[in-house]
């Protein structure tokens, strides 16, 4: 009998987390079972934790009792168990996984390349969580490359929808685009995407001051400021922000310092998550939250089908090559070191050029 493990987490404390055990229901006709091989913990999936209830991110993978939510990730898994003629076992898929040891799907829209989960609790969320990649398929596939993957495409996916959306949107008339907690990853991908494009706005990094010396080394910023040091440095000119950490007080002080010179402001991340909440000078009327997967599908019907995936994948190829200079993988197996992980990422103590993957099946 298949024992599932999960990790539950505490939805009004992120910190407190719980390790489910329990036997694993036998599949019904069209239900495939997946082991969940390894999984990428990330700044990411703190921002589904923080945003779960609005944005329905804890609704993917329902926790066992109300208070309580499963985190989700990006990763890998296997096919252990199948009830399903359209996916056998030993196959291998990447994609949206639960803080788990196992998941249920019910693979639907199945073609040699990607599958959708169609259980009916997902039907109404958004599409690009319920897809996985059927990793075989996929040309000049390198299993060594599932850990980079799982750390990166989510952050770099992103970063490439930033790029796209303020290149959709003619840089929102900015001369300069500000990018806050500029040594994380997703800001990274951003910079890379910018920097790659002569016609781009200036692009400033907001940085704590321990990050200025590397994120100035990394050279993909025109300029880079500390956080103590914006109003002193930064220009007062057509700006836009693309702010990564959540900081309230960061946001706040920067709409406050460029006033009518502040165009646009797309909130992406959490980083700084406990420092949430805008303060009285926040601009609520040219800001707004980012939400890549809305971008995605918008990019869909501009395009059609499969266009956005091949220019976002070819940016992630370059992207992820660039960053093996610099990422540090960080592994963790089992459920107490895999909430170790969580807990370290959740507290910021995680180095901006490191990352953890984790496994709970040992």
């Amino acid at each position: 009998m298949t024992t599932i493990s999960v990790i539950e987490t505490a939805k009004t404390n992120l910190a407190e987390t719980r390790l489910i055990e329990s036997a694993a229901a036998p599949l019904i006709e069209g239900e495939a079972r997946l082991r969940v091989e390894r999984f990428a913990i990330t700044a990411n999936n703190v921002t589904y934790g923080v945003v779960g209830d609005r944005i329905g991110y804890w609704r993917f993978f329902p926790a066992s009792e109300d208070g309580w939510g499963v985190i989700p990730v990006w990763g890998t898994a296997v096919v252990e168990e199948s009830a399903s003629a359209d996916l056998l076992v030993g196959e291998r898929l990447y994609g949206y996984l639960p803080m788990a040891s196992h998941l249920t799907i019910r693979p639907a829209s199945v073609k040699p390349a990607r599958l959708f989960d169609g259980a009916a609790h997902r039907a109404d969320l958004p599409p690009v969580y319920n897809g996985y990649s059927r990793l075989t398929a996929e040309p000049g596939y390198d299993k060594a490359g599932d850990e980079e993957r799982m750390i990166l495409w989510p952050l770099y996916a992103t970063s490439f929808c930033l790029y796209d959306f303020f290149l959709d949107n003619d840089w929102f008339g900015a001369e300069q685009v500000i990018v806050g907690s500029a040594s994380s990853k997703t800001a990274v991908g951003t910079a890379y995407a910018f920097r790659a494009d002569p016609n781009a706005s200036r692009l400033i990094g907001l940085t704590s001051p321990g990050n200025v010396g590397a994120v100035t080394a990394s050279g993909l910023y025109n300029q880079v400021v500390a956080y103590d040091d914006m109003e002193a440095q930064i220009a007062d000119a057509p700006s836009a922000i693309i702010d990564m950490s959540g900081s309230g007080a960061v946001v706040g002080r920067l709409h406050k310092m460029l006033g009518e010179n502040m165009r646009y402001t797309s909130m992406v991340g959490l980083t700084h998550y406990s420092e949430a909440g805008m303060g009285p000078d926040f601009i609520s009327d040219r800001s707004a939250m980012f939400f890549a997967p809305g971008h995605i599908q918008k990019r869909a019907k501009d395009w059609g089908p499969g266009v956005f995936d091949g220019k976002a994948m070819e940016f992630f190829s370059g992207a992820a090559a660039k960053s093996r200079d610099w990422l540090e993988i960080r592994r963790a197996t089992g459920a107490s070191e895999t909430q170790t992980a969580w807990g370290e990422v959740l507290a910021g103590k995680t180095p901006p050029a490191a990352a953890w993957t984790a496994a709970l099946c040992l």
